[in-house]
């Protein structure tokens, strides 16, 4: 065993890992990584990247299927879902060495082992220190002067229907499958279970969905919620809302598994189960510290990313706030910026954007207006449909394309929220959060000449409209 020393050791490599220990790299600091997988973590090798990756193919599966509305006149097709997960590894892959050159660029240590927290001893005055397990045996101790926890999260299971990763199986499972259920039912209509949704039914699967709650997506407004869900149905997806299954819901075969729903009775090849994620909290040595967790495990911070120990900071899915990787990335320089004295400001959630990337695409930004009314604001809503951008008519042949709202304050006059769904609003959306960062006004967004055509323009609608200056809605 040998002891190493540091300025910053951080345990996890995922999204908030490597871009804390760059950040700190940038500052001048000795940066260690302690990760037991692959660097980039979940976004990069279990979510967002293979996940988008994959939604891309689907896309254009839907692209060919509908290529007469276009003019393009195709007799047949066929879909080879292996060269599509030949796509997803190479494109994950790219980035992993992305990643990998971006350590080397920084000259941060990267340890390939399992990291845990250790208490105070003799020969340390401070819990911190991270000893690292390796497969072989062996072991090594990283001393430091902080530690930032960026361990992540795993799939959640129901206690009812726990993972078997064969029929019942997790967002994981299905990215790594080489051939796809002919029909699956998801657990959960929550964004991850939607994405999957989405990109099922476009490769010509049986989709079902079951949410517990009252409608899916909840976290977007009524209406978004209801657009997708209507987009989703006419595409063949079916959904059970306000369903709350039991243990005797089901009952799993050798080759399907049959789920009660109400009077209904349906049987599908595999389960999803998507009804959330849980940090990966346990085992990696909190019990030897200070640091305070809530009941489901997620680890307490500050504004500024900060345990009870004050010399231990955390980011990421660990702490629970916005399960994002942009997200996590924000949270892990506010966290580094603060222990090193570099006077970070802390971080708003309302202005990070957030995005489903199902098909129509959703975006969003601060309150809707549920959520606004739900906290006794005094606002009002104002629409733009993108039936009436020409660009947007150009790039969707269906009949209604969504729509952009925005809310404001009556009371001031402040935009507290912009709700979008439709063509590329995934990009659209980061016009959005530069108007909230730098403090914009409607009028600003109205008056900036914006391309045409082009989709964008409706945010220039939006902003018009806000003003009574609308010229095309």
């Amino acid at each position: 065993m040998s002891e190493k020393q540091y300025d910053l050791v951080v345990l996890g490599g995922g999204t908030a890992g490597y871009v804390a220990a760059i950040r700190a790299s940038q500052l001048g600091k000795k940066v260690a990584i302690v990760e037991k997988s692959l660097l980039g973590g979940t976004c990069l090798h279990k979510g967002c990247i293979p996940t988008k990756a994959l939604l891309k193919s689907a896309e254009v599966t839907r692209t060919v299927r509908h290529s007469s509305d276009f003019g393009v006149n195709l007799n047949d097709f066929t879909i080879d879902f292996s060269k599509m997960m030949e796509r997803k590894s190479e494109i994950v892959n790219q980035m992993y060495q992305g990643v990998n050159s971006l350590m080397q660029k920084n000259h941060i240590d990267v340890y390939n082992g399992t990291g845990r927290i250790m208490g105070t001893s003799i020969f340390s005055p401070q819990s911190g220190t991270i000893s690292v397990e390796y497969s072989d045996g062996d072991s090594d101790l990283l001393s430091n002067q902080y530690v930032l926890i960026a361990t992540g999260s795993v799939p959640k299971s129901l206690p009812i229907l726990e993972f078997d990763h064969n029929q019942i199986i997790s967002s994981t499972d299905l990215l790594e499958m080489s051939e796809l259920p002919s029909s699956i039912a998801i657990i959960g209509g929550g964004v991850i279970g939607l994405e999957f949704a989405s990109l099922l039914i476009d490769l010509g699967k049986e989709v079902t969905v079951i949410e517990a709650g009252n409608r899916i997506l909840p976290t977007e407004s009524t209406q978004i919620s209801k657009f997708l869900k209507e987009k989703l149905e006419a595409r063949g997806v079916q959904f059970f809302e306000n369903c709350q299954l039991i243990e005797d819901a089901y009952e799993i075969e050798s080759n399907y598994v049959s789920i009660t729903v109400g009077e209904r009775k349906i049987n599908v090849e595999k389960v999803l189960v998507a009804i959330g994620r849980t940090p990966n909290t346990d085992d990696i040595g909190l019990n030897n510290t200070e640091i305070k967790t809530d009941t489901a495990g997620y680890i307490l911070v500050n504004d500024y990313q900060q345990t009870e120990d004050k010399h231990i900071y955390a980011a990421g899915d660990c702490i629970g706030k916005l399960q994002l990787a942009h997200v996590a990335s924000k949270e892990s320089v506010i966290a580094v910026e603060h222990m090193f004295n570099e006077a970070p400001v802390s971080l708003d959630y309302n202005t990070m954007p957030k995005c489903v990337y199902t098909y129509p695409e959703i975006a969003s930004i601060g309150l809707n207006i549920d959520k606004a009314k739900e906290a006794g604001l005094n606002v009002k809503a104002h629409k733009v449909p993108f039936n009436a951008n020409g660009k947007a008519v150009i790039e969707d042949n269906s009949t209604q394309r969504g729509f952009c709202e925005v809310v404001t304050n009556q009371d001031n006059g402040d935009i507290i929220g912009i709700s979008m769904i439709g063509p590329h609003v995934t990009e659209l959306i980061n016009e959005v959060a530069l108007l909230q960062f730098m403090n914009g006004s409607a009028l600003e967004l109205g008056l900036t000449t914006h391309a045409h055509p082009s989709i964008s323009e409706v945010l220039m609608e939006l902003g018009l409209k806000i003003e009574n200056r609308a010229i095309h809605v």
